[in-house]
């Protein structure tokens, strides 16, 4: 979700810890090695080194959160029934938005790929619903739909690692012009992340209604959620870290960053009411399963003795 800028040394940066500039680009003298070429940050004491490193945990949670309820609806097949739609397409819309937030405010080429990979695992959630409501609700041919289903996924995988690699390249020549409308292009861009949190918080609410309207979570993997409170929880946490290490204003960084806290907070306290809903639901969702099972029992049963009865 979030992918901000990881909260570290960008513009309260000690003097000492910089050398004299080579080819344009200052060399950090006591930062982490591995940091400065992975994420371009000059980390040089342990509140920045623990934030960094719970930034990329809270990273890793979001990056693999959406696998597992792909493999739940594949095992499935019946999403539709499961999932909100309203929840797909606030994701998508959020991820969207924090897309261009981070873009437009010159966020790291590392960040910027994973809200791109952000976008693409949307695109499968959605792609997979669709497929499986069609597929569920009209006696269309299944291999026509298959097809039609690759063909979008692979059109969409191949423009956006297009996009990837223009954003990689591009990102040099969006530096030297920064200057220029950096004022407006950053209000841009922090607008981008409200709205994004917006996004974030309204995804939650379809799913709940759907829940309770259901009164069942069967069909939805918690682990969607789980990792997401994960990402959430720890990417909050990388913000605070960072703060004993300011040298600068800390009310200024905070500002900076609100955006992307209000929409990881608020998030993550309504999915511990989800929590709740998989709690609360649990029986009915093994009474569902019982009972799924026992007709898939007495099917064949009643049709032997429809056969023996023709007899």
């Amino acid at each position: 979700m979030a992918t901000a800028r990881f909260p570290g040394k960008t513009v309260d940066v000690a003097a000492s810890n910089w050398s004299a500039p080579a080819l344009g680009r200052p060399l950090c003298v006591n930062g982490t090695p591995w940091i400065l070429y992975l994420l371009e940050e000059c980390v040089d004491n342990v509140w920045e080194y623990s934030s960094v490193v719970i930034a990329l945990i809270s990273m890793f949670c979001f990056l693999l959160s959406t696998l597992p309820q792909v493999y739940e609806a594949y095992g499935n097949g019946k999403v539709e029934e499961a999932m909100s739609f309203g929840f797909l397409f606030f994701l998508f819309s959020g991820d969207l938005t924090n897309f261009a937030g981070c873009y437009l405010t010159s966020q790291l080429p590392v960040q910027v790929i994973t809200g791109v990979f952000y976008i693409f695992t949307d695109i499968i959630l959605i792609s997979q619903f669709l497929y499986y409501k069609i597929k569920n609700s009209s006696n269309s041919k299944t291999h026509v739909l298959k097809w039609l289903c690759f063909l979008w996924c692979s059109s969409a995988t191949l423009a956006l690692l297009a996009l990837s690699k223009f954003i990689t390249e591009s990102s040099t020549t969006l530096d030297t012009q920064r200057t220029t409308t950096s004022s407006t292009v950053e209000i841009t861009g922090y607008v981008c992340g409200y709205l994004a949190s917006i996004f974030y918080l309204s995804s939650r609410f379809p799913q709940l209604y759907k829940n309770f309207q259901r009164q069942s979570t069967e069909g939805t993997s918690y682990l969607l959620f789980a990792l997401a409170m994960m990402g959430n929880g720890t990417y909050g946490l990388s913000v605070i870290l960072v703060l004993p290490a300011l040298r600068g204003s800390k009310q200024t960084f905070i500002i900076k960053h609100l955006a992307w806290l209000i929409g990881s907070l608020g998030v993550l306290i309504l999915d511990f009411f989800i929590t709740a809903q998989f709690i609360m639901y649990r029986k009915n969702n093994s009474a569902k399963r019982s009972t799924s099972v026992n007709m898939a029992e007495v099917e064949p049963l009643l049709c032997e003795e429809e056969e023996l009865s023709r007899l």
